[in-house]
């Protein structure tokens, strides 16, 4: 095998377009921050530009993988964020209500409130969708604009901050020198990864996602499926608000959380997952979120203004979704998957010129 089929067959892979997208935005940042790429060891605690990253883009991956599963299906879920800014609020509330903020008891029956209350929005998104038959876009965005209003009545439309270690150790605190939050985000990743391509659960979702109605005339309970992914996006989106929350020690019912169904779905995007739904890659969508919370602190690195996050985000999807279509890359840069097909077509017409009528007599009559 010569270098140029090996490029070709390494281009054609669905993570490498991301992969190369998020290595260039990192090394965009090294003029601006020399020491960009230094990890420093200060109190027992990994410090650097890239523990940063994976830290702060945390709560994005969990939401984006659990969207990754609903977008599998068919489906979209407006209401991740909401679900974030009411699993703060709850959590927060319980635990400043409390005489001893720092109780383990206290504060882990306050998260279990906090992701009850996420795994039922996902079971009401569910129920609409898959029961009722009302459009995933639809169905979502009830909660996605009530969800909000909720988590404001829950904080009285206020910020409560807490002042709880045990709570603060989910999305600030530090573990074998990492952030905690690394080790959460790890274990929801392999246990999603695990059940999806270990066991038959991935083909479903994906076989749902391809033709719900072939596959529940097949035997598969395509419904069922349907709002179990929703459940997970919740329970996801439940996890990065409890996250969020005690990053900052403060729940707010009114910024948390705020445009993060959009980071989500533009990192499934990126990560190669159809929006039309069928098959899907969670190591894609980890990767486009990492693409996300890394643009976002290259353009506070070189001072860009934020007022242009949006329009920097828009463009690397577009540029990402281009590379990664054949006929795209075949147009621009030629030859390629297309370009082969073209060249075996020419190929193959001697062959059929020599076809001629008197060679299938001779034939026939051999």
């Amino acid at each position: 095998m010569t270098t140029t089929p090996r490029w070709r067959a390494l281009t054609r892979h669905h993570l490498f377009w991301p992969v190369a997208v998020l290595v260039i935005l990192l090394l965009v940042n090294v003029p601006f921050t020399p020491d960009f790429f230094s990890v420093k060891m200060t109190d027992g605690h990994l410090y650097g530009s890239l523990v940063s990253i994976v830290l702060f883009g945390s709560p994005l991956i969990l939401v984006a993988v659990g969207m990754t599963l609903v977008i599998a299906t068919g489906g979209i879920d407006l209401s991740v964020g909401a679900v974030v800014a009411i699993t703060g609020a709850l959590t927060c509330s319980y635990i400043s209500d409390q005489a001893d903020q720092d109780a383990l008891s206290g504060v882990l029956l306050a998260m279990a409130i906090g992701l009850a209350a996420a795994v039922l929005c996902g079971l009401w998104n569910g129920f609409l969708v898959a029961r009722m038959g009302i459009q995933p876009i639809i169905a979502t965005l009830i909660i996605m604009v009530a969800g909000r209003g909720v988590a404001q009545l829950i904080t009285d439309g206020q910020i409560i901050t807490v002042n709880s270690e045990p709570y603060k150790l989910i999305g600030g605190g530090y573990w074998l020198t990492l952030p905690f939050s690394i080790f959460v985000v790890a274990a929801v990743v392999a246990v999603t990864v695990a059940l999806t391509r270990r066991t038959a659960l991935g083909l479903l979702v994906e076989s749902v996602g391809g033709n719900a109605e072939a596959s529940r005339l097949v035997g598969i309970r395509s419904r069922r499926i349907k709002i179990m992914v929703y459940v997970f996006c919740a329970l996801c989106a439940g996890i990065a608000g409890l996250m969020i929350s005690s990053n900052t020690s403060a729940a707010d019912g009114n910024n948390a959380g705020l445009w993060i169904e959009l980071d989500a779905i533009l990192a499934v995007v990126i990560g190669g997952t159809s929006l039309l739904g069928g098959r899907f890659s969670i190591g894609g969508t980890v990767v486009g979120a990492l693409v996300i919370q890394t643009l976002t602190t290259t353009i506070y690195t070189i001072g860009v203004p934020t007022q242009t996050n949006l329009v920097f985000k828009a463009a690397v999807v577009i540029i990402v979704c281009l590379m990664q279509s054949p006929k795209f890359r075949a147009k621009v840069f030629g030859g390629g998957r297309f370009g082969g097909r073209r060249s075996a077509e020419r190929g193959a017409a001697p062959a059929d010129a020599a076809t001629t009528p008197e060679t299938v007599r001779t034939m026939e009559v051999s």
